[in-house]
């Protein structure tokens, strides 16, 4: 039993449906180059509409800084959306007011419009009250299907979830699924890798994860900090010195919670950053004063490899090296792989996410074969810090 509502629960038939999606894609020349999300939202959209809905998509696009900016405009959207969707798609340009009451008044079931983006107001960001009055007026039912936008309290996404009947939309609930399987109620042993530059920016994700999870594998750049912090000389590595206290209060808390930390043994250092650059693996121990780490060496990928056989549920969050930069893409490519056989064999859940993680993901070809991948980046990672997100919270029935 979820405790959120989803499409199973209502019958959209005649009815005026706002859904909130995001369609805040990379556009160039006028056209969508990736349309990702558009294709990750089309399921919902279809599945209303088909059933007789009269959809009417919420989205925002761009900083617009609450006025209205024509080149932040959502109508470059709309070819990508209908051809995904394989049906017209109109258009109003705006979201509140007499045009879209129109428009709305002309609908006829199955129709779909997409409405200007939710930012050319500066209600949407403040969650006013009276801009949600506005939007609410011109639905009877309201579905979110944009987790990547769950982490705002904006008036499309938890103003209007409090405002009418509130749904998750399929694209949101895949999500919430695959979030609650990898932490709310794992399969153990859990293991979590956690990688990318800086300890810094994952203080809150890693003290969170130590008392969730079994094994808590740290890599990249950040785990030279942890390295240093042990009193390890990291050379000319990427590290954060002055956070040595935090990597050590996180070690202890891990050993009080009883989360073992897998840190690199071995490393693969060079003097340039640069791809092939000249290249020699040695221990974490010897690593020379004018080398930096740029990669976690064969033996470490060993004892991830053996950590991943041992465990029944995966998170990944973030590259063990300078994946963008061959060789020093070798770990993170191996033990994305070795997860993914895994996950093939039936023997692991494996739900990663964050944008570093997708592109190194896609990078060792084994995006596909995870369990589930999060391309929604702040919502991903404020979920596994383990904070509310105030557009999820709204949708709990």
């Amino acid at each position: 039993m979820t405790a959120f509502r989803t499409l199973d629960d209502v019958d959209p038939h005649g009815k005026r449906v706002l859904v909130r999606v995001d369609l805040n894609v990379p556009v160039k020349d006028g056209a969508v180059t990736d349309d990702t999300r558009v294709k990750a939202v089309a399921p919902t959209i279809a599945e209303l509409a088909d059933k007789g809905g009269k959809v009417l998509l919420l989205a925002h696009f761009g900083r617009p800084k609450g006025g209205r900016d024509p080149s932040q405009s959502l109508k470059v959207v709309v070819p990508a959306l209908a051809a995904a969707l394989g049906r017209p798609v109109g258009f109003v340009d705006d979201c509140v007011g007499p045009d879209v009451a129109a428009a709305v008044a002309n609908m006829v079931p199955g129709d779909v419009i997409l409405l200007e983006n939710t930012r050319f107001h500066a209600g949407e960001e403040k969650n006013d009250p009276a801009l949600v009055a506005e939007l609410a007026a011109n639905g009877d039912l309201y579905v979110n299907d944009a987790f990547s936008a769950a982490h705002r309290a904006h008036a499309s996404t938890e103003g209007l979830a409090r405002a009418l009947p509130a749904y998750a939309g399929r694209s949101m609930q895949a999500e919430l699924d695959a979030l609650g399987k990898a932490l709310g109620s794992p399969q153990r042993p859990v293991i979590a890798i956690v990688g990318g530059a800086k300890v810094s920016s994952k203080i809150d994700l890693l003290e969170n994860l130590v008392g969730r999870v079994d094994v808590l594998v740290i890599g990249g750049g950040m785990a030279n900090t942890f390295l240093a912090a042990q009193g390890k000389a990291v050379g000319k590595s990427l590290c954060e010195h002055d956070l040595a206290d935090t990597a050590r209060r996180i070690l202890a808390a891990a050993e009080k919670s009883g989360c073992a930390i897998v840190l690199p043994t071995d490393a693969v250092v060079a003097r340039e950053f640069k791809a092939n650059a000249d290249n020699e693996t040695v221990s974490v121990d010897a690593v020379p004063a004018d080398a930096m780490i740029l990669d976690a060496g064969p033996a470490s990928v060993d004892a991830v490899r053996a950590r991943i056989d041992g465990a029944k549920t995966l998170v990944w969050n973030g590259p063990l090296g300078a994946f963008e930069l061959t060789p020093f893409d070798a770990a993170t490519v191996a033990a994305a792989r070795h997860a993914a056989d895994r996950t093939d064999a039936g023997a692991l859940l494996s739900v990663a996410g964050g944008g570093d993680t997708v592109a190194a993901l896609n990078h060792a070809g084994v995006a596909e074969r995870f369990s589930y991948v999060s391309t929604a980046g702040g919502a991903f990672l404020e979920w596994l810090e383990g904070k509310p997100l105030p557009g999820v919270e709204a949708l709990k029935a």
